[in-house]
């Protein structure tokens, strides 16, 4: 609870119980309305006003009307007359009641901020500062399949964020987490998204109009491709950390299975919900059309970047790209987008899947290149013959899949499962309500595994630099473990 919010509180309280004691008392009450007006003015304009509170927002709209009324009745004409009779007091039980209320509502507000705090984002651990700018893209070579218009074209959303120099990053503003990721946890856990409104008032730590950090002459670049019914910024902490050791990242917002796609014109492409299939392999076939138009929207992207390296019309990305050192990662259905985007586009040249799927060619060819896959204890439980409680992102197919891939793969393949971890771990979850979802750890702790293991698989493959974290156990990440069956060196150039 942030310090404005606990005197707003501890002002309706301090109000509440004067009122009760000193009724009628024209200076008692000013003084609290004067309080009362303050506060409230002073938290909207420095914390900005959030759900959480709202419990306290009306007390103190009741104690407002209430003093106005008070106040008013007090006059008679232009005078403020004092009464002649001794004021009725309230019984001690109404008094006692009243408090208990008054007390029930502020517990409210001060139990909603302890589940969803406002947050501070942990500090990214590279050298340079963070830029962004975000772009719409139109693949004029492919149909939208799912647009109730005919002719329409395939369209993106993406954010390039791109490393600065710190130095021309002080004194610019920084952004916040965009309102998009709160309709995205409102999908995912059926929570309203006006819980959430208030993220937009947490700020991260990227700027907007900052030119590129000429440090290096290029950069690596990573294509970043959320869940499903998610948003290109569910995993900021990585995307910042990521980028503040040098890469170039670009998140991929696909419409219809993202969860809000809204373009410059203001038209909003909402995530639209699978059919209902009587079999598992209807799914299964289902999912293969939906990876693979996400799998193109990848290659499109890297298309639009290799464009963009001969001639940016931002003038940013001009030659500044290392097309020869281009990864891919992502979460859930991101994952999944993933592994195909390496089947299908050997201009990736390294690939990370947070928990994703396999479906398509990457079931049934060989991977070239390196290949790393981050399994979360919750649901590797569900691999289990025994289990009788499957998780919800299992499916009959994925063990059979699993396997094949990380056993034929042709280059170094890593299989980590991390204890504590659930589906959406891998996601700044843990930050948003650390009481509900960081589990076993602290949220920085949780985030702090997620984007270590991605720099440090990067680092490796797109780099070339020596990483401990990929070698084995690690004492700083004990619940991180490598499965000795699919974690496989097979390039001995790569040692």
């Amino acid at each position: 609870m942030r310090i404005l919010e606990w005197i707003l509180v501890l002002v309706t309280v301090a109000a509440t119980v004067l009122m009760l004691v000193f009724p009628k008392r024209r200076a008692i009450t000013v003084g609290i309305l004067t309080a009362l007006v303050l506060s409230v003015l002073l938290h909207g304009l420095i914390n900005s006003f959030r759900v959480q509170v709202i419990p306290t927002y009306i007390v103190t709209l009741v104690l407002f009307i209430t003093l106005i009324i008070q106040l008013m009745k007090s006059y008679r004409g232009d005078r403020y007359v004092q009464s002649v009779r001794r004021p009725n007091r309230l019984s001690r039980i109404k008094m006692t009641l009243i408090l208990i209320l008054l007390l029930a509502f502020s517990a409210g507000s001060i139990i909603l901020t302890w589940l969803l705090p406002a947050f501070t984002m942990p500090e990214p651990t590279g050298t340079y500062a963070i830029g962004t700018f975000s772009e719409h893209l139109v693949d004029e070579s492919r149909e939208e399949t799912k647009t109730p218009e005919a002719g329409d074209k395939r369209e993106l959303m993406i954010n390039v964020w791109y490393p600065v120099d710190q130095k021309t990053a002080q004194g610019l503003p920084q952004e916040h987490y965009p309102s998009e990721l709160g309709e995205a946890i409102s999908l995912v856990f059926g929570i309203p998204s006006q819980v959430f409104s208030y993220l937009d008032t947490i700020p991260t730590h990227v700027v907007q109009g900052a030119e590129m950090s000429a440090v290096q002459s290029k950069y690596p670049v990573l294509l970043f491709s959320p869940g499903i019914r998610s948003a290109r910024f569910q995993s900021m902490t990585m995307i910042e950390e990521l980028v503040s050791h040098g890469y170039i990242v670009v998140g991929i917002d696909h419409p219809y299975t993202s969860a809000q796609v809204t373009f410059p014109d203001g038209r909003a492409v909402s995530y639209q919900a699978d059919p209902e299939f009587a079999t598992s392999g209807e799914l299964y076939q289902y999912n293969i059309k939906g990876i693979g138009i996400r799998a193109e929207d990848a290659s499109f992207v890297l298309d639009t970047l290799t464009q963009w390296n001969s001639h940016d019309p931002n003038q940013l990305l001009e030659g500044k790209l290392d097309l020869d050192s281009v990864g891919i990662l992502g979460h859930s259905y991101g994952g999944a987008t993933t592994a195909e985007a390496l089947a299908q586009d050997d201009r990736f040249k390294a690939g990370l899947s947070l928990e994703g799927g396999f479906w398509g060619k990457v079931s049934t060819t060989a991977l070239k290149q390196p290949f790393m896959y981050i399994m979360s204890g919750g649901t590797a439980k569900s691999l289990d013959p025994e289990a009788t409680a499957k998780d919800k992102v299992f499916y009959p197919e994925f063990e059979p899949d699993l396997d094949r891939v990380m056993s034929n793969s042709l280059n170094d393949t890593y299989y980590l499962t991390v204890e504590n971890f659930f589906h959406q771990s891998f996601t700044d979850i843990s930050l948003i309500s650390p009481k509900l979802f960081a589990r076993g750890m602290t949220p920085e702790h949780n985030v702090d595994i997620t984007r270590s293991y991605a720099l440090a698989f990067f680092d490796r493959y797109l780099k070339g630099k020596e990483q401990p974290l990929l070698q084995g156990s690690s004492a700083q990440f004990h619940e991180a473990t490598y499965d000795a069956t699919y974690t496989k060196i097979r390039n001995e150039q790569t040692q």
